[in-house]
């Protein structure tokens, strides 16, 4: 009877399983959390564009809004948009935008769903000389 106990041949198909269950955990939880990481990156590409769009116009204004649209409908990303300065940006004043968006992350379903806010930040200078 004590060597019953002894017999572990079906013991490595047991630890298999559990391996492959534990790798499949992961591989959930990083398809889950990735779409967070995307979408820092493109709040980061939308910061930057808008605010070499102002650097070029020399203001903050029609040309800004549209690239904001633009660049709305490109991403799929509406953040809450911020300026230090608005209208006219005389040459070589500093000026920046930030971004922020909220991000649903998922784990479990609506069970273990919150929101996580995203900021970004970009900084720029004027290249227009306004008389």
């Amino acid at each position: 009877m004590i060597e019953l106990f002894k017999d572990k041949k079906g013991a490595s198909f047991v630890d298999a399983c559990i391996l492959v269950l534990a790798i499949a955990m992961v591989l959930a939880l990083i398809v889950k959390v990735m779409p967070v990481f995307i979408a820092k990156q493109q709040l980061d590409t939308f910061a930057t564009e808008l605010c070499r769009t102002a650097e070029i116009a020399g203001a903050v204004g029609s040309a800004t809004t549209a690239k904001g649209e633009q660049l709305r409908n490109q991403t799929g990303l509406n953040p809450t948009i911020q300026w230090s300065r608005m209208g006219n940006i005389q040459l070589n004043e500093e000026f920046t935008v930030t971004l922020t968006t909220s991000v649903n992350i998922g784990l479990f379903g609506e069970f273990a769903s919150f929101p996580i806010t995203l900021t970004s930040k970009a900084t720029g200078t004027s290249e227009v000389y306004h008389k």
